[in-house]
């Protein structure tokens, strides 16, 4: 539905946010801007109903909705419909109103008229996931979705219940094979994955790099570039019906002999024929890799397809602080020398370019991975906090059977940090999230990619992440870099972890099974449980005391029960927690997107020809100076934040670095080498902010 933005009295009231009264800006401007959008624009494109039994009819009998009736009687989807209605809901800003009508309301097939508001998705999305457990349970989802304490990710908000919609799940990771059938299994998946609506990520590393023997000719390989290259025009072709470009992504060991020309791909002047411009890229760095650029040794970087020959096995699934030494001495291994802390200013350099790569730090992703019995995590997915195990399927020639191995599968959805906090019901949301993200789980079953199918079967790996982290402390005049802000994320986050697991313990014990290779695990044996049995995370500080006051903290003594009820009765998900970037979501939920910083404290957005702005969520003109912008932030505490939430992760952090054009690609390096000490298992993009130029910069992840 297009909308003439032209002289739009709500689009003109939201500019008047910026005219200024006694150096104060008009913030109250949004909330009319909001009232105009529903009165002379949504209320008159909204198809009406009489009755509600109407509506539902309408909808089912013309294809829109599933049929409801197979699972509730309409006395059932009555009670669910009024609880929602009865809470009065009300869009806390012009740009959550905007998003949601623009992006997520059903419309009909004219494309023109409104099917839904807000409270008729929440109702649809709660009836669908609850349509095998009953009214009741629709009542609970119904509640964190309208009371905006949780918020499923894009795929399940916008699809649950509709009859005619794409998958419930977006979100595929898979790795590569080095011959024909496995490069072949790849592209085709990544075609399938992608038609409906996946965003898909490759490990390349396994194939022999440019240059290496083929069938015992040397310099006949071409390397991984002309699989870039196929990859990226796959995506290109299988997008989603034409209204969304496909998406995806390449992860390289940095060990790998194409490294340099892996990364040359993104630069800007490069020649055509190497440039990669939609695909994304990421690099996968061992620790070996960062102890040898601290120490500014050289580096060698190897060629996998001799380490196959000499050691039957792949080199990107070696220990390198084990192996790195031998592979470098041994005559028969092909190698390649180079400076590794040129190699480390080369990346800061793509980085300051184009943003890219995503860094991948392999050993500290594995090194408190609670499945090290039962695989490594040897990579990461397109916003980088997706980290499970993985390993490379055996695709054979016709008549002899493939070896299906895991590929990787995770649905996703966002704690909202300040209603769950506000409303004090943290337990009761995080474990009805995680019921919400198992049904998810359960429906999911994408048997065109088989290791993408068995990996969601046996391992039921969901990534439950929070948003408006930002927006709570500065609410609670808190600085993001400060002391409290610490001890809040240390507790939040801990519970978090705390009621995750508890929730994936009662979902085994009423199912009576596990994750296929609990017994393996680090929750089997206990030790994942050492670091909260042998100390407290209560609040330190008077501050955060008081805003967990009345909130229930799981002690010492609750994580050792904790850790009993898990031996005894398993948990159902290998992996619970993710944190995305989930910045589309954040806009309908009045929040500020994942853990990290804002970049504006009013930001501005382009719609066509009309200009909107977005003043962050709970912005006031007392608690202005609580909104400090990322890029004025000292990235190193922000890190520092960000490693104290990633303790209590078992996935990964979408983490962006926020840097000036006055920053060196020395300090670009100083911050990889800090965030790896400090334990991050990842870095997403790297965003830099034109010091001459005042303009808005805005993630779009």
């Amino acid at each position: 539905m297009s909308v003439n933005t032209g002289a739009l009295s709500w689009i003109l009231l939201n500019n008047e946010i910026m005219i200024k009264h006694e150096d104060e800006f008009s913030l109250h401007k949004d909330k009319e801007a909001v009232r105009a959008y529903f009165l002379e624009y949504v209320n008159k494109n909204t198809v009406f109903f009489y009755t509600l039994k109407e509506k539902i009819d309408y909808l089912i009998e013309q294809n829109y909705y599933v049929n409801f009736y197979e699972f509730f009687s309409f006395e059932e989807m009555e009670r669910v419909y009024k609880f929602v209605f009865d809470k009065k809901f009300r869009f806390q800003s012009f740009m959550s109103a905007f998003k949601f009508f623009q992006s997520y309301a059903l419309r009909d097939d004219s494309g023109e008229k409104f099917l839904e508001r807000y409270e008729d998705r929440v109702v649809a999305v709660s009836l669908f996931l609850a349509r095998k457990e009953g009214v009741e349970k629709a009542l609970e989802y119904a509640e964190i979705f309208i009371n905006q304490e949780y918020q499923p990710a894009t795929p399940t908000f916008l699809n649950a219940g509709k009859k005619r919609s794409g998958e419930l799940v977006s979100c595929f990771l898979d790795e590569i094979g080095d011959n024909l059938n496995g490069i072949g299994y790849a592209v085709d998946s990544a075609m399938k994955l992608s038609s409906i609506g996946g965003g898909v990520s490759f490990n390349i590393s396994k194939i022999r790099a440019r240059g290496e023997a083929i069938k015992g000719v040397e310099g006949r390989a071409g390397g991984v570039l002309p699989i870039m290259k196929i990859m990226e025009d796959t995506f290109s072709y299988a997008n989603q019906l034409g209204q969304r470009p496909g998406a995806g992504a390449v992860y390289l060991n940095i060990f790998h002999t194409d490294i340099e020309e892996f990364l040359d791909c993104k630069k800007i002047n490069v020649d055509e024929k190497v440039r990669i411009k939609s695909l994304s890229i990421g690099i996968i760095v061992p620790d070996k890799f960062m102890e040898l650029a601290e120490k500014d040794e050289a580096c060698y970087l190897i060629h996998p397809h001799t380490v196959m020959q000499e050691y039957g096995t792949y080199f990107d699934d070696m220990d390198m602080d084990k192996m790195y030494d031998e592979l470098i001495n041994n005559p028969r291994i092909k190698k390649k020398k180079i400076n590794a802390r040129h190699l480390l200013v080369k990346i800061a350099q793509t980085q300051k370019e184009s943003g890219y790569p995503y860094i991948f730090f392999k050993e500290n992703a594995n090194r408190h991975h609670a499945l090290n019995g039962v695989g490594k995590v040897k990579f990461s997915n397109l916003c980088t906090e997706i980290m499970q195990i993985s390993e490379v399927s055996d695709i054979n020639i016709y008549g002899e059977e493939d070896t299906i191995r895991y590929g990787i599968s995770c649905n996703l959805g966002s704690l909202n940090i300040a209603t769950v906090m506000d409303n004090k019901r943290m337990a009761q949301t995080i474990k009805t999230a995680m019921r919400a993200l198992t049904v998810v789980s359960d429906e999911t079953d994408i048997k065109m990619v088989p290791s993408i199918a068995k990996a969601n079967k046996e391992l039921h790996s969901v990534g439950l992440g929070a948003m408006n982290l930002h927006g709570y402390l500065a609410k609670n005049f808190i600085m993001y870099e400060s002391d409290e802000a610490l001890d809040f994320a240390n507790t939040f986050f801990m519970m978090m972890n705390y009621y995750s697991l508890e929730a994936s313990m009662e979902i085994a014990k009423e199912r009576k099974r596990t994750f296929v290779g609990f017994e393996k695990s680090a929750y089997a044996d206990g030790t994942y449980f050492d670091a909260y049995t042998s100390r407290e995370y209560a609040p330190q500080t008077d501050r955060v005391k008081e805003l967990f006051e009345g909130v229930n903290i799981p002690s010492s003594a609750d994580w050792a029960n904790l850790k009993a009820a898990v031996k005894e009765h398993g948990i159902f998900h290998a992996y619970r927690l993710a944190i995305a970037p989930n910045q589309s979501t954040s806009y309908i939920m009045n929040a500020t997107a994942s853990v990290m910083p804002i970049v504006d404290i009013i930001e501005v957005r382009e719609y066509g020809d009309s200009t909107t702005y977005y003043p962050m969520p709970y912005l006031t003109n007392d608690n202005y100076f609580y909104f400090k912008s990322a890029y004025d932030m000292d990235q190193m505490k922000v890190l520092r934040l960000i490693s104290v939430i990633q303790r209590h992760i078992d996935q990964g952090v979408s983490t962006i670095l926020h840097t000036n054009s006055k920053d060196t690609t020395r300090d670009l390096s100083k911050y990889y080498i800090y965030a790896h000490k400090l334990g991050l298992k990842s870095l997403y993009y790297t965003r830099t902010r034109k010091s001459s130029i005042d303009e808005c910069v805005s993630c779009s992840a």
